[in-house]
């Protein structure tokens, strides 16, 4: 039977495995253009620029998700009750203290980031502390440390950047088609100009399902991990649903980094109802019933 401790594993591992296939299909795809175009240089631009992705996104993932969200490092003094709740719950977890940050924002959501726990850091918006109660607290900040101890926090943001990366791939070689890219003249083979076209279309499509597929699958295990942190599921429960409740989103919210979220920040959930399969595809989060179902389920 599968643990916290075998899902963490499997994470780590996961994060690798997509780190070097984000590697090689920019490669195949910088040779492909650079066949096409009669332009070897492309295969060493695509290779630098999947390989500074890569880094960029493991050295530097807790700076770029907390500069694109606004977050300012706090001290014990400005939010003790926040500063406190990490504090205490990091050493039940067993883990380092990670940074805490605020985002001056109504809209009540938090997020974790960082590449591993002593690299790590948790934000919390305003509305969030002024909207939960202590246990309530405590339930989103047990979830966030969960991200943190099952390594969610870097594979999560490597896709985010991944997956930005590809999108701009996919618009070169859209506007190399649509400039009729090559040498004026050549013979260039159809097959390698419809299999572009293709990658074009399809991969920011692609990567985005995966994106968003990986992202409710680590919530329901980080609910999950932050109740057994808490020995109380209702704290989070209750908090979720007065997240869900409220339907303004964050002012600054990125879609980019909606997933890194505790849920959606673009807006709330108004009205449940089950959503299709083919809606399920875009979703950030799992639906909020069916997250607070999974807690109160585990009494």
């Amino acid at each position: 039977m599968a643990s916290l401790y075998s899902h963490r594993s499997a994470n780590i591992a996961k994060t690798w495995v997509f780190m070097s296939l984000f590697l090689a299909f920019v490669i195949a795809v910088g040779y492909g253009v650079g066949y096409y175009l009669q332009s070897p240089v492309i295969v060493y631009i695509a290779i630098a620029g999947a390989l500074f992705s890569n880094v960029a996104s493991y050295w530097f993932s807790d700076k770029i998700a907390l500069a694109m969200a606004g977050a300012k490092k706090i001290e014990q003094t400005e939010y003790p009750d926040f500063y406190n709740s990490v504090e205490n719950l990091s050493k039940t977890a067993g883990l380092p203290m990670p940074q805490v940050y605020i985002i001056n924002d109504p809209a009540p959501n938090a997020f974790a980031t960082g590449r591993d726990p002593k690299h790590a850091a948790v934000a919390a918006t305003t509305g969030l502390l002024a909207l939960l109660e202590k246990k309530e607290l405590e339930g989103v900040v047990a979830h966030e440390l969960a991200h943190i101890a099952n390594r969610d926090t870097l594979l999560q943001t490597v896709v985010v950047i991944a997956t930005a990366l590809i999108s701009n791939i996919a618009n070169f070689l859209l506007h190399i088609q649509a400039f009729g890219g090559g040498k004026e003249g050549e013979n260039r083979h159809p097959a390698l100009f419809v299999l572009t076209i293709v990658a074009a279309l399809l991969a920011p499509f692609a990567a985005m399902i995966i994106q968003l597929a990986i992202s409710r699958k680590r919530e329901f295990l980080a609910d999950a991990s932050g109740a057994l942190l808490t020995r109380y599921p209702e704290g989070l429960a209750s908090a979720l649903q007065k997240i869900s409740g409220y339907t303004q989103p964050i002012m600054h919210a990125n879609p980019a980094m909606a997933h890194l979220y505790i849920s959606n920040p673009l807006g709330g959930e108004t009205e449940y109802r089950k959503p299709s399969f083919f809606e399920k595809l875009f979703m950030t989060h799992p639906p909020t019933e069916e997250r607070v179902a999974a807690l109160l389920n585990q009494r």
